[in-house]
């Protein structure tokens, strides 16, 4: 049964910022790469293969190291860096985990998240989040799927804003995707206890030039989200 922690943290209204994040949909959206449910859904699947993975790899090995004697985040956190090429979807993470940091200090008061920030004063998003979980006393799986989770149900959240869809359909999208939700979950699981250097990393470059494009847009043009 997933804890309290992971619920909250994976519920939209949870006051971590990520209503102000579409993880690069309203940039695809501009491009008139994603125009409705079918396209969102290819989408998804190809975040949620890349960008979710390496997210939930490294939120599961949080969770192993909130339980450690000694964690290491400065390596985990060095290591996700390294996974996100693009200095946007660095800032979106790292903006996302500050305000994520903000309420869990509230709810989960912990010296764990006090040593994730003496290894960064704006800790990456799933580091955060896996953090909290294991501080909650869930383990990896939890963190991974709530992570998971996330990575697409941001975006569809974004596509029917931007695209004005119908949310049952989209609801019914993200439903859909579970199979592959469970993939990604497994991967990342399987890779908890790998030293950071380790964990998985595969690319998406056509986000990171998502991303990137979206910041020179949004110095430009008004837009509704920050990434």
């Amino acid at each position: 049964m997933p804890s309290l922690a992971t619920l909250v943290l994976s519920d939209a209204r949870f006051p971590g910022g990520g209503h102000v994040h579409s993880g690069g949909l309203e940039e695809a959206v501009a491009r008139a790469l994603v125009t409705g449910v079918g396209d969102l859904g290819t989408f998804l699947h190809g975040r949620l293969r890349t960008a979710g993975l390496v997210a939930a790899s490294f939120a599961a090995a949080a969770a192993v190291a909130a339980g450690s004697a000694e964690p290491c985040w400065a390596a985990l956190d060095a290591e996700l860096d390294a996974r996100t090429p693009s200095a946007a979807q660095r800032d979106a993470s790292r903006a996302q985990g500050r305000g994520t940091l903000r309420a869990a200090r509230a709810s989960w008061p912990s010296p764990v998240l006090d040593a994730l920030v003496a290894a960064h004063p704006r800790p990456h998003h799933p580091l955060l989040v896996g953090a909290v979980v294991g501080i909650a006393g869930g383990d990896p799986v939890e963190a991974a799927q709530c992570v998971a989770y996330l990575a697409v149900s941001g975006p569809a959240s974004a596509a029917v804003r931007l695209l004005g869809l119908d949310p049952i359909a989209v609801n019914a999208a993200i439903v859909a995707m579970a199979p592959t939700v469970d993939e990604v979950v497994a991967l990342a699981v399987a890779a908890a206890d790998r030293a950071p250097a380790d964990l998985p990393a595969p690319g998406a470059p056509m986000l990171d030039l998502l991303a990137q494009s979206h910041v020179r847009h949004h110095r430009e043009q008004v837009r509704l989200f920050a990434s």
